[in-house]
């Protein structure tokens, strides 16, 4: 009796939860809401409306061009001003590993594997990619600015004397 029990009261939570999860897809489902409850892989998420997807998309990809830890720029600004560098050389200009923020570049297109360099293990060689271009509105690499541009006369040492 126990038993026939405990499967009676497994059934009747599982009728309960499919009810809720019914409710919530209903919930959603009208036009109040860009997501909706959808049935995958033997699990539910809630996904983007398919009418939303290209609003989403572009959303995301505003937010993923701002993200940049400033290890990942000042990786960046090695690569745009070394290029092609290796990884190595990138590292012992900064004096830390930067396995992680090389690959962030690469999975956000800023920089591209520009081949192999010619010593000793062939390392791969990183450079700045189209994307990066776009990005900073840049049409060729000699528009980054110059240090001669950015330096403030207040950062000299010693006097000025002419």
């Amino acid at each position: 009796m126990l038993a026939l029990n405990a499967v009676f009261h497994e059934e009747y939570i599982e009728t309960q939860i499919f009810e809720s999860l019914d409710l919530i897809k209903e919930k959603y489902s009208g036009d109040d809401f860009a997501i909706e409850l959808v049935n995958l892989n033997k699990g539910y998420q809630f996904l983007t409306k398919k009418d939303y997807h290209e609003t989403v998309n572009q959303l995301q990809l505003h937010r993923s061009k701002k993200k940049l830890s400033q290890a990942a720029m000042e990786t960046l600004a090695i690569i745009a001003y070394r290029q092609p560098i290796t990884k190595l050389e990138i590292e012992q200009i900064r004096g830390v590993n930067s396995d992680y923020s090389v690959q962030r570049l690469l999975e956000k297109e800023l920089i591209s594997i520009d081949g192999k360099a010619e010593t000793p293990g062939r390392p791969i060689l990183y450079s700045t990619s189209n994307v990066f271009m776009d990005y900073f509105g840049l049409n060729h690499l000699n528009q980054l600015p110059q240090l001669k541009d950015i330096a403030k006369e207040e950062n000299t040492v010693g006097e000025n004397i002419e």
